[in-house]
């Protein structure tokens, strides 16, 4: 299986500032998820970024963790995410995993 993080930086592109509170973004983010019906898990990180004019910024970060989606289905989620958080760009990382369940023997 494909595990996907699509990382989504919370400094908006012009300002280079946050404009709403974490949870807002964090409400957008699961909005998102649930209209694309894929199961999903993210983690607030915090985090530093270079723009493309070579400034840096640190900034908190939202990473949405996807497991065995379609790639055309990431990109639509991650192309997305990009216009709603006002960003130049969000990075996506994808690496094969080993996954397996375990229940409750109840």
């Amino acid at each position: 299986m494909t595990k996907t993080d699509i990382y989504i930086g919370l400094n908006d592109q012009d300002t280079k500032e946050q404009k709403f509170a974490t949870e807002k973004y964090v409400s957008v983010l699961k909005n998102v998820c649930v209209s694309y019906r894929v199961s999903f898990s993210f983690n607030l990180i915090r985090g530093g970024y270079i723009h493309e004019s070579g400034e840096y910024t640190q900034e908190n970060t939202l990473v949405l963790t996807l497991i065995d989606t379609e790639r055309a289905v990431i990109e639509e989620i991650a192309r997305d995410l990009c216009t709603f958080f006002r960003q130049e760009s969000v990075l996506i990382t994808s690496s094969e995993v080993d996954t397996y369940s375990v229940r409750s023997g109840l």
